[in-house]
């Protein structure tokens, strides 16, 4: 099971790694979730990129998982505790001060 959870976050690991508009901005709604700051309306938005997402790498039994406050944030820890790094590094050079941390 440890194997097939790996072989999942390595796929969306890829996926995220496509620095698009798109990913980038499902990538920011998360985040201001986190912080409160994102709409419902976003909050959707962000979720059906993901799903697309799911549905190119052939993950399509995600599909049928609620995106909820529990589901999105579960991937992220379960990406943690394998210590595989979901959020690609053309998105944390940007911040929200200015469009590039140095």
């Amino acid at each position: 099971m440890k194997k097939q959870i790996e072989k999942i976050l390595f796929k969306l690991k890829d996926a995220f790694k496509e620095e698009s508009e798109d990913n980038f901005e499902m990538l920011s709604t998360y985040f201001q979730w986190i912080e409160g700051e994102a709409t419902d309306e976003d909050l959707d938005r962000a979720n059906e990129q993901l799903k697309e997402i799911f549905k190119n790498l052939g993950l399509g039994f995600f599909l049928i998982l609620p995106f909820s406050p529990i589901t999105i944030p579960f991937i992220f820890k379960k990406a943690k505790d394998y210590n595989i790094d979901l959020i690609p590094k053309w998105y944390k050079t940007f911040s929200k001060d200015d469009d590039r941390v140095e």
